[in-house]
């Protein structure tokens, strides 16, 4: 009769959950699996035979953790759920010592809370990936861990040999300069539009050869169009978005754009909280945001000794190490003309929301998508 504020937040939390798993194997709602690629560690979860626990379970036990966490804990829980990430939320410090146990399988905090409120078809901690907004970021073996499901994201791991969604012949990889207020047009043949690396140093966000004061410049693209100017980055984090009740960075939705076809209005609307892009010590990861999945290619998710490029699939929630630096460098081969004239030698990231290209799809090149990405690195 007497209901506790307590008791209705840890309602609100198991209402909140993300959709269960079915016989066995998860919902395909809970992270949008499907289509013809689909991440290593996605598709073992996925066919994953052995048994995560009942419902009643794994009501139980999530109950006996949120009864750990103190009442100002369940709000910020509660206000990082219902947001789905989109607010910015404290950490959850708990004891990384306490482990619970679900069927046949123990789960430490972390990753049960992250299996209840975002992946239920979760298994390991070797999928996931925290964020460097944690607290936890970095520490091995730390007294105090978070459990903040959305300080975490989930590992995309490339297959081997991965599908071939699209491959690029070095022929309609054509640079073009970028001057000062220009927009790089399209090449005749469909093919991709690229901002010269050499051409970058008299753009708007370059100040002077050497120049270390950012890390990476990102042009927004409709279709064959650039909208907007280059946006340089600093920091050693960026959210790309479209709306985002808490966002700070590149916010797409408030560009200018003269775009009417109804494909492009759909697709910049389903980018919601976008994508965030991250310089870390091994390399750039992008984390997918919204509730859709982006598309990324990128010459150094590919084989060294290949000429061609492959567009990886990333699902929402999951992150992918997109830019590797030292890959990157080792891809400059002297010797060769017509390699180092290509500006995907390694400082070049493409990514497009929603809608892909190559072999799966109608699209052929990312000038056909919708709504992209070009992320130019600084390599100075």
């Amino acid at each position: 009769m007497f209901r506790t504020k307590r008791s209705g937040l840890v309602r609100r939390l198991w209402r909140s959950r993300a959709p269960g798993e079915v016989d066995g194997e998860a919902d395909p709602r809970a992270h949008g699996t499907g289509g013809c690629c689909m991440g290593k560690a996605a598709k073992i979860a996925k066919t994953s035979a052995v048994s995560g626990g009942s419902e009643a379970e794994l009501k139980t036990l999530t109950h006996s953790v949120l009864k750990k966490l103190k009442e100002k804990q369940l709000e910020v829980l509660l206000q990082a759920v219902e947001s789905k990430g989109g607010a910015r939320s404290s950490c959850l410090l708990l004891s990384g010592k306490m482990d619970s146990k679900l069927g046949q399988h123990t789960f430490s905090f972390p990753l049960l809370l992250c299996k209840v409120f975002r992946w239920p078809d979760l298994r390991h901690s070797s999928e996931l990936k925290r964020l460097m907004c944690c607290e936890s970021y970095g520490k091995s073996n730390p007294e105090l861990i978070c459990c903040n499901p959305y300080h975490l994201s989930r590992l995309c791991e490339l297959e081997s040999p991965p599908p071939p969604y699209s491959r690029y012949p070095m022929d309609f990889l054509k640079p073009h300069a970028d001057s000062p207020d220009s927009v790089p047009s399209s090449t005749e043949t469909g093919g991709t539009n690229y901002l010269a690396l050499g051409g970058l140093s008299d753009s708007l966000v370059m100040r002077e050869p050497g120049d270390h004061s950012y890390w990476c410049v990102v042009a927004y693209w409709e279709e064959k169009t650039r909208v907007g100017r280059l946006y340089s980055v600093q920091e050693p984090s960026l959210d790309i978005f479209y709306d985002l009740p808490q966002g700070n960075g590149f916010c797409l939705g408030q560009l200018n754009s003269d775009n009417k076809s109804q494909l492009v209005q759909k697709v910049r609307s389903k980018i919601g909280y976008g994508i965030q892009l991250t310089k870390e010590l091994d390399g750039v990861w992008v984390n997918n945001r919204s509730s859709y999945p982006i598309f990324i290619k990128s010459a150094t998710l590919d084989n060294p000794d290949s000429r061609t490029l492959l567009v990886h699939k990333v699902f929402p929630g999951f992150s992918i190490k997109a830019f590797d630096y030292e890959k990157a460098y080792s891809l400059q081969r002297p010797n060769d003309h017509e390699f180092m004239q290509q500006p995907w030698t390694g400082f070049t990231v493409q990514i497009s929301f929603v809608k892909g290209w190559g072999q799966c799809y109608t699209r052929q090149f990312i000038s056909s998508c919708p709504c992209w990405l070009e992320v130019i690195f600084n390599n100075r």
